[in-house]
């Protein structure tokens, strides 16, 4: 690279280790602790109502299930729509503790960071298990295998006893060193303990893409033959493919189950299949900083949506009901402009304004 390593003029490598760099240059390492910095402090300057960090922690949420499934689809390339099942299995295994030992009890409320990890090799278990068909099927039939594992988990959620029928199973608040955290408090401490989850996944996920195993995800997505023939085992980078996709989306449901003090049937549906890969779509398949923009994009859509529903119900005559159709014609709207005029998501309008900060004040 160059010699100036706070402005660098080009992407210049002279060794592999150079080109594998997490920050190519010290501005870059500059910025991102910034502005990670400023994403620790701002609560302690700004208070906010538990209604906004509420939205906040979904979106946190979100972003840790939605790098699970950038892996499995943006990175290998196969096709999941039952990823909210996955989530569901996490949110399930802190439902299942609480319901058997009780929601009280220390494993719950102590060990909750424990029961966060397990909650996510649950779900990696899972995901390999569902990643098994992928050695044999692809695109569509891979498509429909997924969807059937989300049929099938809606079944047993919704018919078994022991998963309460699909009704809210409750889960206690949890214990910090301060004590039991009280009402008022309890979303900013999720808020802080999110942030962390997300910071870690994403260099976890960074660093994966920087080995052998990212790559073969890659070539794996590209073509899987010239994977095969080029030593790679293109059957197993799938399953393993689906199991961190698990992994990242059971930790994504136990997070959920903590921050919304139980668990139900209704967070984990079809419909959030499919909103969970318009999120990927529209932040940018195939990128990690995608797998931010794409759930903070549709989340805070749908809030703009229902308060325009709200003006537009004083407006126009109830009957119209326009308050249920506004919010699917609008999301299915996003998508369709997304694939038609912007294929790779918001995350190439980021790497278009990063390469002009680069080449500025030159126009080549």
């Amino acid at each position: 690279m160059s010699t100036n390593r706070w402005l660098a003029t080009g992407n210049y490598f002279t060794s592999y280790r150079d080109e594998q760099r997490i920050f190519f240059t010290h501005l870059d390492r500059t910025i991102f602790t910034f502005f990670l910095s400023l994403l620790f402090v701002w609560p302690l300057l700004f208070a906010v109502s538990n209604k906004y960090m509420l939205v906040i922690d979904n979106i946190l949420i979100a972003i840790v299930a939605i790098i699970g499934l950038n892996i499995v689809t943006g990175f290998a390339g196969l096709i999941s729509i039952g990823h909210a099942a996955f989530v569901g299995i996490g949110a399930y295994t802190v439902a299942s503790f609480s319901r058997t030992l009780g929601d009280s009890h220390v494993i719950i409320t102590h060990a909750w960071p424990l029961m966060i990890i397990l909650s996510g090799l649950m779900g990696a278990i899972f995901g390999a298990i569902v990643g098994l068909p992928a050695m044999r099927l692809k695109h569509l039939y891979l498509a429909i295998a997924t969807l059937s594992f989300q049929m099938i988990f809606s079944w047993t959620i919704n018919f078994l006893e022991f998963f309460n029928q699909g009704q809210t199973i409750p889960v206690s608040r949890v214990f910090w060193f301060t004590g039991k955290l009280d009402r008022d408090e309890h979303y900013l401490f999720w808020y802080y303990v999110l942030l962390v989850v997300v910071v870690l996944s994403g260099f976890m996920v960074r660093n994966l893409l920087r080995t052998r195993y990212g790559r073969c995800l890659s070539a794996v997505r590209d073509n899987d033959r010239a994977a095969d023939a080029m030593g790679m085992h293109p059957g197993l980078t799938k399953v393993y493919a689906f199991g961190l996709a698990g992994f990242f989306a059971g930790m994504a449901g136990a997070l959920h189950a903590y921050v919304y003090r139980g668990a139900g049937f209704e967070s984990f549906t079809l419909h959030h299949s499919i909103t969970y890969l318009a999120m990927a779509i529209v932040g940018g398949l195939g990128t990690l900083n995608g797998s931010f923009w794409g759930p903070a994009a549709i989340i805070t859509l749908e809030l703009q949506v229902e308060t325009l529903a709200e003006h537009a119900g004083q407006i126009f005559p109830s009957s119209w009901n326009l308050a249920t159709a506004l919010k699917p014609f609008s999301f299915g709207l996003v998508i369709v402009l997304f694939l038609m005029f912007e294929p790779r998501g918001i995350a190439n309008w980021w790497r278009i304004v990063r390469s002009y900060t680069k080449l500025w004040p030159f126009r080549y």
